[in-house]
């Protein structure tokens, strides 16, 4: 079962993703776009078995590629 992060700690997280990672938010977005179309958890368990990224830093990355995804479609 999935874990339901407050609007604080899913910004916590983007945060700590570009130290943690050495790769920008921008640069995940980009291998979400590119990557498989896969449903929420799939996309997370993927990028943790592909890019061997914490469950935290994966979730938060989907949610944030979700939320511009979202927001682009209402423009």
């Amino acid at each position: 079962m999935s874990q339901v992060f407050s609007e604080e700690t899913h910004r916590n997280l983007l945060a700590r993703i570009p130290h943690c990672t050495g790769r920008a938010i921008s640069d995940w977005l980009r291998t979400v776009e590119e990557g498989p179309a896969l449903r929420f958890e799939e996309k997370v368990s993927w990028l943790r078995h592909e890019h061997n990224l914490a469950y935290g830093h994966a979730k938060a990355i989907i949610h944030e590629y979700d939320l511009r995804r979202a927001a682009r479609k209402l423009l």
